[in-house]
């Protein structure tokens, strides 16, 4: 975060203030010394992002690919060379098989946790939020200017730290769209639960996989979408 001065106006009152915003960076990801994209990004947890961002994208199958991640924090770049050629084609379609139920109370008492978390969003208003959770702890909570960042970076602890994915929970602040859904896919979680809507093709799509989906978790309420069998 960072001040910056700025005249807010409040009905007839014109007032001089120092003001908190987000900041945002072009991290530039060199894949084995070649460009491969310029990712605009919250300036942390940028080791974490392109992990997540290679696995989310099917160019890696696990950490064990990554030999090793380069960043430099003063031209935003990150190097990243691999052991392999990269990840072998995975299945587009593959239908979520889990055991794993939780209650509607359980899912509002930790969005309610997860909201609470979001210091940079209270101070800032500018970012998204994502967490996993084991259904009674948020485990990792990462925050961005961007919703399928904040995935990633996620999705890329989680894969340092050698967590099992497809039993945990995906909490959301951001609207789910068909390709936060298909990053879901890539990591087998039966749950995505988001304060925000979804829309009709992240609905469709998420029937398909068997995923439960669900938007609107805020207060004492939510919409369950797909896969309904889950909630107890």
């Amino acid at each position: 975060m960072s001040r910056i001065d700025v005249l807010r106006i409040d009905r007839s009152e014109k007032k001089n203030i120092q003001d908190v915003v987000t900041e945002e960076i072009p991290l530039t990801v060199y894949l084995n010394g070649k460009e491969l994209l310029t990712l605009l990004c919250s300036p942390d947890s940028l080791k974490e992002l392109s992990t997540g961002f290679l696995y989310s994208s099917g160019l890696i199958k696990s950490k064990n690919d990554i030999k090793n991640i380069t960043i430099d924090n003063q031209k935003w770049t990150s190097h990243i060379k691999l052991n392999t050629k990269g990840a072998a084609p995975q299945p587009i379609f593959k239908r979520i098989a889990s055991n794993i139920k939780i209650s509607s109370e359980k899912i509002l008492t930790l969005m309610d946790s997860f909201q609470k978390m979001s210091v940079t969003f209270r101070g800032t208003g500018g970012v998204h939020s994502a967490a996993l959770s084991n259904g009674n702890d948020i485990l990792i909570f990462k925050e961005d200017i961007g919703r399928h960042n904040a995935l990633d970076k996620v999705i890329g602890e989680a894969l340092m730290k050698g967590l099992k994915m497809e039993d945990l929970i995906v909490l959301s602040s951001g609207r789910i769209s068909s390709e936060i859904i298909s990053k879901v896919q890539k990591i087998k979680s039966p749950f995505l639960i988001s304060r925000s809507a979804p829309t009709d093709q992240a609905i469709k799509k998420a029937g398909e996989l068997n995923l439960t989906l669900i938007g609107f978790a805020r207060g004492k309420r939510m919409n369950v979408y797909t896969a309904n069998e889950r909630i107890v």
